[in-house]
């Protein structure tokens, strides 16, 4: 299975295109979106190309490859125009023999884990920072975030996620790759 996930769109029409393009050059599965998808949000800046009803439109697009989650910015009236579900706090995909538990990372996130079993994956958004860290103990899990499409923070690049045969690489729109994990 091949997915591309990514977190924090907020609205941009510019880095949205940006996304679909790598998702049509990469021909994934799914297209896996950890939140925030349409709104800027309080704390942010009004993003590059700030479109939300556009982004709606280009994602309703591929409506049919999304699994989506709620971000703490999203919200029922961003559900209206979407024609993908994406109201869930969470998703669990299983793909490989992995265990991939999806949220956006306001509720769950690498320092309050859902109760995980060794090996799973925590795959987050929302501190828009790309990162990838194993946790020993336990429950042992590993916890990747993609960073963000569109506010990358503490001097990240703007990035996505891809995962295949076992290996996921976080990568900046350039397609270099920024952090990688292989799944033992």
């Amino acid at each position: 299975m091949k997915l591309l996930i990514a977190s924090d769109i907020h609205g941009s029409k510019y880095y949205c295109q940006k996304l679909i393009d790598v998702f049509r050059d990469t021909l994934p599965d799914k297209l896996v979106l950890l939140g925030d998808i349409l709104y800027h949000g309080p704390r942010n800046q009004i993003p590059r190309d700030y479109s939300p009803s556009e982004v709606f439109d280009m994602l309703n697009g591929i409506a049919e490859h999304i699994l989506a989650i709620r971000g703490n910015c999203d919200s029922e009236v961003d559900q209206m125009v979407l024609k993908f579900p994406m109201m869930a706090d969470y998703a669990c995909i299983f793909a490989d023999g992995i265990t991939m538990y999806c949220t956006h990372g306001h509720v769950y996130g690498e320092d309050n884990p859902p109760p995980l079993q060794g090996g799973e994956i925590l795959l987050c958004g929302h501190t828009h920072v790309p990162k990838i860290c194993s946790h020993t103990g336990n429950n042992g899990y590993t916890y990747i975030n993609p960073g963000s499409v569109t506010i990358p923070k503490e001097n990240s690049s703007n990035s996505y996620l891809v995962y295949e045969n076992g290996v996921f690489t976080i990568k900046d729109f350039n397609g270099a790759e920024l952090l990688s994990y292989k799944v033992k």
